[in-house]
């Protein structure tokens, strides 16, 4: 019944990321990186202190009485999650919503489950390592895994390729305005890497979700007050992208002109950057039932893919394209959702 409850939370969260940047379709008249950072204050700084006031008691004085160095990595792992989440916005930007998606997604989950063990080899004595990786049956699935999800994000690329030759420029950006496929894999490519450091930041600031359990919080909430450390990481890593965008393009005004829809601009930015940190308050319920870290990250990035393939295909950002094409296209997502699942296989037969 746990891990039922685990995978119906996992499949909460997924659907909220897969979903969150349908909002920011509604917005008009602003620049990319003047509604990116208006939700990303609801995302990363607002709805995170509201979900930890609520869930976690004082959790101000856990956070106070943390270890400099517990914090630092939490904050500083955020940093770098933040940079995976700023260039996974410009995949969605410049891909849509299900290759950018896939693509991104696709490498976070196999990047999630090489690095650490890599890390433990070369940066700590711990046997949980690469070396040991090899000669086991986890390791061989999990690598399995990872050269599947390489093979469907080629396929998934190549579909890409077609849907370049089989429409014309207007018809490309009919339903995703700034389509660019070589912009859009290369942004996918460093989102991937950079977006699994929010396994790695929940990892760090494991003690804080200790002290919280241990000052009588639900266990099902008990990742929430290390997320507002990380977020705050993934706050300045945004925030500072994106003053720069609003400098550089002259976008300050977006804020304040009254010849757009001030209101349902704000309203549709806040809706989208709360349904994102959303993914991460229920992704912490599932993983408390799961109580499997890595194979609750593989789970709620196969729903993600899932839902927001569903939701691209939904929009028609497909419209128009070969039958060959959109073949492609749904063989490439459904090789890497098993991919997927061939490392969350792996990841339950660590010992």
């Amino acid at each position: 019944m746990q891990a039922i409850l685990g995978i119906i939370f996992h499949f909460i969260g997924g659907f909220a990321s897969g979903s969150f940047y349908i909002p920011y379709k509604k917005v008009k008249g602003w620049s990319w990186e003047s509604y990116w950072i208006t939700g990303g204050i609801f995302s990363w700084l607002i709805i995170p202190f509201i979900a930890a006031w609520l869930t976690v008691p004082s959790f101000i004085e856990i956070i106070k009485s943390t270890d400099g160095i517990t914090l630092f990595w939490t904050y500083f792992l955020g940093v770098l999650w933040g940079i995976g989440g700023l260039t996974f916005g410009l995949s969605m930007r410049y891909l849509g919503m299900s290759l950018g998606m896939a693509v991104a997604l696709g490498f976070c989950s196999a990047f999630g489950a090489l690095i650490p063990p890599i890390y433990r080899e070369f940066f700590t004595d711990s046997p949980d390592n690469f070396s040991k990786m090899l000669h086991h049956t986890s390791g061989y699935f999990i690598l399995l895994g990872v050269v599947v999800c390489l093979v469907g994000i080629a396929i998934c690329g190549r579909a890409g390729m077609y849907k370049e030759k089989d429409l014309p420029e207007d018809k490309k950006q009919e339903h995703i305005k700034e389509f660019d496929l070589k912009k859009g894999l290369a942004v996918a490519i460093i989102s991937g890497i950079l977006s699994a450091c929010m396994s790695f930041a929940i990892a760090a600031g494991e003690p804080m979700g200790r002290a919280a359990v241990q000052n009588q919080a639900n266990p099902l909430f008990r990742n929430n007050v290390i997320f507002v450390i990380i977020m705050l990481g993934g706050l300045t890593t945004n925030l500072v992208w994106c003053i720069i965008l609003n400098t550089r393009n002259r976008s300050f005004g977006d804020y304040v002109n009254r010849s757009t829809p001030l209101i349902n601009n704000y309203l549709f930015a806040a809706i989208a950057g709360t349904t994102w940190f959303l993914q991460f308050f229920f992704y912490g319920m599932g993983e408390s039932k799961l109580e499997n870290a890595p194979s609750s990250w593989i789970l709620h990035m196969a729903f993600i893919i899932l839902i927001s393939s569903m939701w691209g295909f939904a929009l028609r950002e497909w419209k128009g394209v070969s039958k060959k094409t959109l073949s492609t296209i749904l063989i490439g997502i459904t090789v890497i959702i098993i991919s997927v699942m061939l490392v969350g296989y792996g990841n339950s037969l660590v010992k």
